[in-house]
């Protein structure tokens, strides 16, 4: 149809964001995982939506607790986020394996990384079970960003930090660093409402 070809029932949105969720286990450790299904979800009230595999040792943390972080590492940390996502908070401290420090959250008890350009501390507001995952959705309490990566009007830039984005199709896998802005939203199309 139209030169394309089908190729099979799959999520191909590309590319996703890498994020990394921080969550306190049982016993109180601070654990890491990283997840490629995320997004954001609604602006009023601020909310992002995360999903979990319910094996994953982190669905635990987020179904007990009910607060979480969502941490966005820079390009120069895609080793640090790939290691994360390989292995599991049951059997490693994921934070002293990557030399990672992190400290209590002001709004939710969970852990904040300070070597992370942005993490943004979030109370659980919605579950939904879809199938190999389950899709949780948090409303954004505060979100911490490098001072460094401000710009001008306290927002993060994104050309300095450079956050990674993950192509699981046709990217092959890999993980790329977001680049140059492609066009000005809500101005670029203007071009065309005159047509």
């Amino acid at each position: 149809m139209f030169g394309k070809r089908n190729t099979g029932a799959v999520a191909a949105i590309m590319p996703t964001p890498i994020v990394l969720c921080g969550t306190y286990d049982a016993e109180g450790k601070a654990n890491l995982a990283t997840l490629a299904w995320a997004g954001i979800c609604s602006s009023d009230p601020p909310a992002v939506q995360i999903s979990v595999r319910p094996e994953r040792y982190t669905h635990a943390a987020l179904v007990a607790r009910r607060e979480f972080t969502v941490c966005v590492p820079g390009s120069s940390q895609a080793e640090i986020a790939d290691f994360c996502g390989m292995v599991s908070g049951k059997n490693t401290d994921k934070l002293a394996a990557a030399n990672l420090t992190s400290s209590r959250g002001q709004f939710v008890n969970a852990p904040v990384i300070r070597e992370f350009p942005v993490c943004m501390e979030c109370r659980l507001i919605g579950r939904l079970d879809i199938g190999s995952h389950d899709l949780f959705v948090g409303e954004v309490l505060a979100s911490w960003v490098d001072e460094k990566y401000l710009d001008g009007n306290n927002v993060a830039d994104m050309g300095r930090l450079s956050p990674i984005a993950y192509a699981p199709l046709a990217g092959g896998g890999y993980y790329y660093s977001v680049g140059e802005p492609a066009a000005k939203s809500f101005s670029a199309g203007k071009s065309l409402m005159a047509k």
